[in-house]
């Protein structure tokens, strides 16, 4: 801010211009920041309910996780113990046989065999 003179060691003697200027551009700022000082507050506590949401989400996705989990486990297990079985135990699957079906045909009174 105060500038030294080449050769010599002595700063220049204030004016009241340059304390009158200085003192208007802490005033014109501390002013314009004062008024966007409530921008901060907000932006803290939107920031703060961003968080409490995001670890509110993350526990549940975890839970949801953990059952997810759990289900998987149960079912490899069933599975697992299902197939091991001997054949000897399990039920054999039975053939489904197809009877076709006769239908007279009302226009010319024959029958007729659905498949």
């Amino acid at each position: 801010m105060w500038k030294k003179e080449e050769g010599t060691d002595t700063l220049p003697t204030p004016t009241f211009a340059t304390y009158a200027e200085a003192a208007n551009k802490f005033r014109n700022s501390a002013t314009a920041f004062m008024e966007h000082v409530h921008l901060l507050t907000e932006a803290r506590g939107a920031y703060q309910e961003a968080m409490s949401a995001s670890t509110e989400l993350r526990n549940r996705l975890d839970a949801g996780d953990q059952t997810l989990r759990s289900v998987m486990t149960q079912l490899e297990q069933v599975v697992s113990d299902h197939l091991s079985e001997p054949m000897l135990d399990r039920k054999k699957p039975e053939l489904v046989k197809v009877e076709p079906t006769r239908a007279k045909n009302e226009g010319t009174g024959t029958d007729r065999a659905f498949p």
